[in-house]
């Protein structure tokens, strides 16, 4: 009699780019066993190629993301460092990360605060990363969910006043009058 060979599965480690979100999956497979999925969503990018979002609006995003990950908005659970023996005390914000925070509190007194949609959409879905899915049913604006369209609109909003903020809408207006 001859035995079936066990088949061995390799999984490649999730590489995903900072600009990614990974969501996990839960499903069974046939046989009643539990399986993890992980998709990627880019919310930004997709906008941008579905044609939701100009090219102006897709640069503020990223440029408001990458001066919210160096002000270190984001939580990163980890074991706390001055719990090792020989690690000194807690770690300071650096000169660069408080400049950081105070560009993004800028950006949120253009956008009408925290409390706003635009705010809490932009903290969300742009900062934190979070799908606008996710943001609209969680979230949401002022701790209520709305529809995952609306929120979609106000990010759309959102999104043209953070162009405008960082100067991308008037750089294009100056290209086009040239």
């Amino acid at each position: 009699m001859k035995r079936k060979r066990s088949a061995k599965i390799l999984t490649a480690p999730i590489t995903v780019s900072p600009n990614m979100l990974v969501e996990s999956i839960y499903e069974s497979d046939p046989d009643g066993r539990p399986v993890v999925h992980h998709r990627t969503v880019d919310t930004i990018g997709r906008m941008l190629r579905s044609g939701a979002i100009t090219n102006q609006m897709h640069d503020a995003a990223r440029d408001f993301e990458a001066t919210f990950t160096i002000a270190r908005f984001d939580p990163v659970v980890c074991m706390a460092l001055d719990r090792i023996p020989g690690t000194g005390s807690a770690v300071d914000l650096t000169d660069v990360q408080v400049d950081a925070r105070r560009r993004v509190g800028e950006v949120f007194d253009a956008l009408g605060g925290l409390g706003s949609p635009a705010g809490s959409c932009v903290w969300h879905v742009v900062g934190l990363q979070r799908s606008i899915r996710e943001w609209s049913m969680r979230q949401g604006w002022g701790g209520k969910s709305i529809g995952e369209k609306q929120a979609h609109g106000i990010l759309v909003a959102a999104l043209g006043v953070l162009a405008g903020y960082y100067g991308y809408t008037r750089l294009q207006r100056d290209l086009l009058s040239a």
